[in-house]
């Protein structure tokens, strides 16, 4: 009777949390999740089989699913004596409950740290100022580009006019390649020829977007790591120039960052979190890997809100980041 009540709590508290989030929404996420989910559940499967009691030995195997799952150490050890403290105030608890206890535990872990936005956000959420400018940050290869392109298809679905400002002069092919997406997107774009100063591109960005009152701009910078003085010099004066034409600009400072990298994310966002100031993520390529866990372990160490997460390859798969449906999905038997 105890384990029922204890159930039908969490369900209740689960529907509650997911009347804001479309069924819809909630389907398209299991299923670019699928990956990770099926590779946790296995490893957590193993790592209490025999056991009906969540013990020490059932603890230490539930930190090494975690660890190998790219949650990452310091995340994991704070999830562990998470669920330790929980198990110490009811002796009761068995194994079967140890799914709910960890979304439970994980989703209390993101909200302390107040590094997830509320789950009313969405692409037609207001916005703080206009235009709202978004700085676009990230290495080659990690779907910088992709990533801006599938942001203004759903910005502009939402009812907001965007435009995009193709300050990525450095690589071959940077421009043509967001111009085809800013055509497939539907959106005007900005940009000079190649090798021009990106910041005179974000400033002609910025002048146009103030003249036809543009709700939203995105910009794309170059996504170079092997010269760090240089690329903080170059994103430095890219915010310098966008100042004078819209004080505090940039609003957003994104990092995008390739899900399916594990570990290397971790490095990613520390090179690019100690070259810029970056005050929000975009984790992708989250469905086709097992290593979906980057995402709890990133948001937790650097403190920085996760706002999407890349699930797929259309448009439509770049989702608004909900911890509750995130954390629901990575921990729940669909088998």
């Amino acid at each position: 009777m105890r384990l029922f009540f204890y159930i039908w709590g969490i369900n209740s508290r689960r529907m509650a949390l997911f009347g804001l989030f479309k069924k819809e929404e909630k389907e398209i996420l299991d299923r670019g999740l699928s990956k990770t989910r099926d590779s946790v559940f296995s490893k957590l499967t193993r790592a209490v089989a025999g056991k009906s009691k969540i013990d020490d030995e059932v603890l230490d195997n539930l930190e090494e699913v975690l660890v190998t799952s790219d949650v990452g150490v310091e995340t994991t050890l704070r999830i562990i004596d998470r669920v330790s403290k929980r198990v110490a105030r009811d002796k009761y608890l068995n194994t079967t409950e140890l799914n709910a206890i960890l979304r439970e535990e994980i989703a209390g872990l993101l909200e302390e740290n107040k590094v997830t936005h509320d789950v009313s956000s969405g692409f037609d959420a207001p916005l703080p100022a206009k235009p709202y400018v978004i700085l676009v940050v990230g290495v080659n290869g990690v779907g910088k580009t992709t990533t801006i392109a599938k942001l203004a298809y759903n910005f502009r679905k939402a009812g907001r006019s965007v435009l995009l400002g193709a300050a990525d002069t450095f690589r071959a092919a940077a421009i043509e390649q967001l111009k085809i997406w800013a055509e497939r997107a539907g959106v005007p774009m900005v940009s000079q020829q190649m090798g021009a100063d990106p910041a005179s591109v974000a400033y002609d960005t910025l002048k146009s977007a103030v003249a036809s009152e543009t709700d939203i701009v995105l910009i794309d910078t170059a996504g170079r790591l092997h010269n760090k003085i240089g690329l903080m010099n170059e994103l430095s004066k890219i915010r310098r120039v966008m100042e004078k034409v819209i004080p505090f600009a940039p609003h957003e400072v994104l990092l995008v960052l390739d899900g399916s990298t594990g570990q290397n994310a971790f490095e990613q966002a520390r090179q690019f979190t100690a070259a810029t100031e970056v005050n929000a993520l975009a984790i992708t390529k989250l469905d086709g890997t097992a290593k979906g866990g980057v995402v709890i372990g990133i948001s937790d160490q650097f403190r920085i809100p996760v706002k999407y997460i890349g699930v797929g390859e259309k448009m439509d798969d770049l989702r608004i980041f909900n911890r509750y449906a995130f954390v629901d999905s990575l921990f729940s038997d669909r088998t």
